[in-house]
């Protein structure tokens, strides 16, 4: 059994970590923070749907001694530019981390604040691991520092990640993505109120997101090559979800049954990673509140490619890829406690 505390209980992805560690059986919730302007809630005050189901007072400031001897594993689901002020504390009190922000995605502190602000521990980003399992799971076990993959990064580096590994795209790519509202967090913006939000499709930070250097940076330790990515995501009328569609070029033509072979037979030892039959898309409903992410092809012309990637931008995008990730680093199998019939592996 694993002593767990959250720093960001209250956010939309705090809340579904909650739910997930709850279910798991390896695993007991011994701290929860939020907000100096939160006070001192129940945790059942923050997160409703767990009400007979724990028992613990949230707090705003944390008792480093206290935290030091009852926690074992620390999630950080706070906002960006945040977590680095915990993390060289928790750093020298020898515990194990995992990031939710994009404090330590970035291997070189001057990309981060490119697109950020400065860095208050630089000397950390080269020592964090990605902590996309699919791509990075031997480094995973043994990290005392997991920076957790971005939702939108997610979705388009599981997609590509067969290509990028063999070389057979050319380096420019273009992502059409589209999220659920709970991607923006819970800090209030007239943008995302409901009237705004409901039954409207707009395209936003075009050609500006930050996920993109993200994806590059990703995709080019995976290919060994750099990647240009021309990223433009949407908020769309649902609470959870992204959808991807990716456009890349081949370098050279290759038959359907090709590539289709090439997505089934990378993935085929991935328990949450499914790949659709042949020119079939995937659907943002089936993967709801799970930690799968399904994966669709179709071959256009002899030489582009249509890659569509879904998951679910709270689970796969962000609590439950943390817990899969926490897993590996305690040798748990990963599908631990997501605990879908369809699942086979026994990873």
């Amino acid at each position: 059994m694993i002593r767990a505390a959250i720093f960001g209980v209250s956010g939309y992805a705090g809340q579904k970590l909650v739910e997930i560690l709850l279910r798991h059986p390896q695993v007991e919730i011994v701290a929860g923070y939020v907000a100096s302007d939160e006070g001192n809630p129940e945790l059942t005050e923050v997160v409703p749907r767990t009400r007979k189901l724990i028992n613990l007072a949230c707090n705003f400031q944390p008792d480093w001694d206290q935290l030091e001897k009852k926690a074992d594993i620390i999630f950080l689901a706070l906002p960006h530019g945040v977590s680095m002020r915990f993390v060289p504390r928790l750093r020298k009190k020898g515990k194990k981390i995992i990031d939710f922000s994009a404090d330590f995605r970035f291997r070189q502190p001057s990309t981060y604040e490119s697109f950020y602000i400065k860095h208050l521990c630089p000397e950390f980003c080269k020592t964090a691991v990605y902590g996309l399992p699919e791509l990075q799971r031997e480094l995973i076990k043994k990290a005392w520092l997991i920076a957790n993959p971005g939702c939108y990064p997610t979705s388009v580096i599981l997609g590509l990640l067969p290509l990028a590994k063999e070389n057979i795209i050319q380096p420019d790519v273009i992502v059409d993505a589209k999220s659920g509202v709970t991607g923006a967090g819970r800090t209030p913006s007239p943008a995302l109120l409901f009237a705004e939000c409901h039954e409207n499709v707009k395209a936003y930070k075009i050609g500006e997101h930050r996920h993109a250097p993200e994806m590059e940076e990703i995709l080019t330790l995976a290919a060994g090559k750099h990647y240009q990515v021309t990223f433009v995501p949407h908020l769309v009328p649902i609470n959870q979800g992204i959808f991807s569609t990716i456009y890349v070029t081949l370098k050279k033509t290759a038959s359907a049954e090709y590539l289709q072979n090439l997505y089934e037979n990378f993935y085929a030892g991935e328990p949450f990673v499914r790949v659709m039959p042949y020119g079939q898309s995937p659907l943002t409903k089936n993967v709801f509140d799970s930690n799968f992410c399904d994966i669709g092809i179709k071959l256009v012309g002899k030489k582009s490619l249509v890659v569509m990637s879904a998951i679910d931008n709270l689970i796969k995008g962000a609590s439950g890829q943390a817990v899969q990730n926490m897993n590996i680093m305690f040798g748990f199998p990963e599908t631990i406690p997501f605990s879908y019939s369809c699942l086979s592996s026994t990873r």
